[in-house]
């Protein structure tokens, strides 16, 4: 690791050997800073493509018969496609696309939930030169026409509708709204997934994608692109403010996240002829999802995911799945774990998890408690968790242990492969054992290349506050060991009396309570300390948030943190707003206490727990006076 960090071009000029890349023509220089820092070019004059190197390489190699994907319905209905399986469709899908006029550099928006059509598609825009730009599919049709006006998209790839809970979303109903709204012409491709349901329909722009791929011929040689040529259109969730959109090149989008998967989650390559299977909780517009695809594809291994709720239609269908497939790999935003920690240990005594050999967090801090339940309650003591924490402008991590290292409760160990980063105070300055902000001192290939169209705001977001250093955006520690921590996002950093402090310091403590699910804590305006921390929290089943467990769980905040940094107050919710990922929108919160209304973001995916946050708030002001 302290060499990838040292000897930059070292690291990243061999790391496409070391994962067995193949380019059409090889790359001249590593790097290139001469523009600056900021606008550092990787691979110069190297010609490579995503979708070859993710299918037809596998394929050459011996294994177009080892299984892609698997996609599990919330119906019982599976998907597997190997790997020449989804060769064929992608290059059926590739030939209509460039039919129909798409071309390189063109922006092809997929708003589906993520199921076999949308990986076809995400791989076919690659292949032929266009930029994927994956949305998630719990979005509102505002926030999607916003995204496909932004992007200018050429072709939006829907469905009529997935399973949640046992009812069907329809989801071809908001992406025609979000077209309407949006202004754009463009086609729309619409994967079947109910046989019989009545969607809304226009002849002259819609076509269904097995209309669309059915007759096309199953060949089609991928386009050479550029390494630094854009691959990935992603906007972030929208929990920082307005959506950025985050570029991310072909040499980028392939590195990092097959970097991660062979080095840090140990994915075996299917070419020593492992079974590795990873299942990382998520949707195709969180970031999650491509990293999910395209690192275990260009190791020819396996990704699994899963339509619907994770306790639906019964609490134990998670271990109940690991068992069935064979699951090697589980990750998880922690709100996922809390949830399954809730659920009780019955379903994991139940089913063989002996497949299971790591797990993975991110999305959020994990707190100790459900760090410990993870650990020993789910992996016996026996398998590690990669707790790793990057974002959507690097598709993927700054921290991260690997199974080799030493670890703590909650710890992300330190810094990736390759990846320069450092904890600084206000001023610039490195810091340990106190927190500080999480900044990243040297470039690597998949940062975002500027902000779609708005280069200006992608120097302000990430190079104004410290110069010619990136600027994350995390609150973060390093303890007196070595051990990294992620405490937050910046934004959310409650100040008491002066004293700094990420509300995930706080949450962590809170939920190691035997009463409470989840928590969070925001900075409440105080006319003597400037703020006062104020937590909501979420009692476990069956139990309940009286004056004694308060009083405990301020005890124990207070024991373990400081007397100051006790909550003023402690509110129970049935709820908390939270994004389709699994994020808590502390930003919402905030927004409620202190301005009596939510700035609504179309990611919440619970949206009656604004309401539940206004009952707390209405609560909280009576405790105030």
């Amino acid at each position: 690791v302290k060499k990838s960090q040292d000897d930059l071009k070292w690291f990243w000029g061999n790391l496409p050997d070391w994962l067995g890349m193949e380019w059409f023509k090889k790359f001249d220089e590593v790097s290139d800073v001469s523009q600056g820092i900021e606008w550092t070019k990787w691979y110069l004059n190297g010609k490579i493509n995503i979708s070859y190197n993710a299918l037809d390489r596998i394929i050459i190699n011996g294994l177009e018969n080892k299984t892609a994907m698997i996609w599990y319905g919330e119906d019982g209905k599976t998907v597997k496609l190997s790997y020449i399986e989804m060769l064929e469709k992608v290059n059926k899908l590739s030939n209509y696309l460039t039919e129909i006029g798409v071309k390189k550099g063109d922006v092809i928006s997929i708003y589906a939930p993520l199921m076999p059509e949308t990986v076809i598609s995400m791989f076919a825009s690659f292949r032929i030169g266009a930029i994927a730009n994956p949305i998630f599919s719990g979005f509102a049709p505002d926030a999607v026409a916003d995204r496909l006006r932004a992007a200018n998209s050429k072709v939006l790839i829907t469905s009529d509708g997935y399973y949640r809970k046992g009812k069907i979303i329809d989801l071809k109903r908001s992406a025609d709204e979000a077209v309407e709204r949006s202004n754009v012409n463009l086609k729309v491709i619409v994967a079947k997934r109910f046989d019989k349901f009545n969607v809304p329909w226009n002849d002259e722009r819609d076509i269904w994608f097995d209309n669309a791929i059915n007759g096309k011929r199953p060949e089609f040689e991928a386009i050479e692109t550029d390494a630094e040529d854009p691959a990935l259109l992603m906007f972030t969730s929208g929990t920082t403010g307005n959506p950025k959109g985050a570029v991310i090149s072909q040499i980028g989008t392939i590195l990092q996240p097959a970097k991660e998967h062979f080095f840090n989650l140990d994915i075996k390559t299917g070419f020593n002829k492992s079974n590795d299977i990873l299942w990382w909780i998520t949707d195709i517009g969180w970031m999650m999802g491509p990293w999910q695809i395209i690192g275990t594809q260009i190791l020819g291994a396996t990704h699994f995911s899963l339509e619907g709720a994770l306790d639906y239609p019964n609490k134990d269908k998670v271990w109940q799945l690991i068992e069935n497939f064979k699951i090697t790999h589980l990750g998880f935003a922690a709100t996922a774990a809390r949830l399954l920690k809730a659920l009780g240990n019955e379903g994991i005594e139940k089913h063989d998890l002996s497949s299971l050999r790591a797990f993975g967090n991110t999305g959020e801090p994990i707190d100790e408690d459900t760090w410990f339940w993870v650990m020993k309650e789910v992996g016996k003591e026996g398998r590690p968790l990669i707790n790793l924490s990057g974002g959507t402008e690097i598709l993927g991590c700054f921290l991260l242990p690997s199974p080799v290292v030493s670890l703590k409760p909650s710890t992300l160990w330190g810094p990736g492969l390759g990846m320069n980063v450092e904890v600084f105070d206000d001023y610039g300055n490195p810091v340990r054992n106190k927190p500080g902000y999480l900044v990243a001192t040297k470039p690597s290939p998949s940062m975002t290349r500027g902000l779609w169209k708005d280069p200006k705001r992608y120097i302000e977001t990430y190079w104004s506050t410290f110069k010619g250093v990136w600027f994350h955006g995390d609150y973060a520690l390093i303890d007196e060991d070595g051990y990294w921590y992620i405490l937050g996002r910046a934004d959310d950093v409650i100040k008491v009396a002066g004293k700094r402090i990420g509300p995930a310091e706080i949450e962590t403590i809170i939920n190691g309570h035997s009463s409470v699910a989840e928590s969070a804590c925001i900075g409440y305006p105080d006319p003597i300390k400037g703020e006062v921390i104020v937590c909501f929290a979420i009692p476990k089943p069956g139990k309940d948030l009286n004056d004694k467990e308060i009083k405990e769980i301020k005890e124990m905040v207070s024991s373990k943190l400081g007397k100051p940094f006790e909550p003023e107050k402690i509110v129970k919710v049935k709820d908390l707003p939270r994004t389709r990922s699994g994020k808590i929108m502390r930003r919402i919160i905030r927004d409620v206490a202190k301005e009596g209304k939510a700035s609504i973001s179309p990611v919440i995916e619970n949206p009656d727990s604004i309401e539940e946050v206004k009952r707390a708030v209405d609560e909280l002001k009576k405790m105030m006076k």
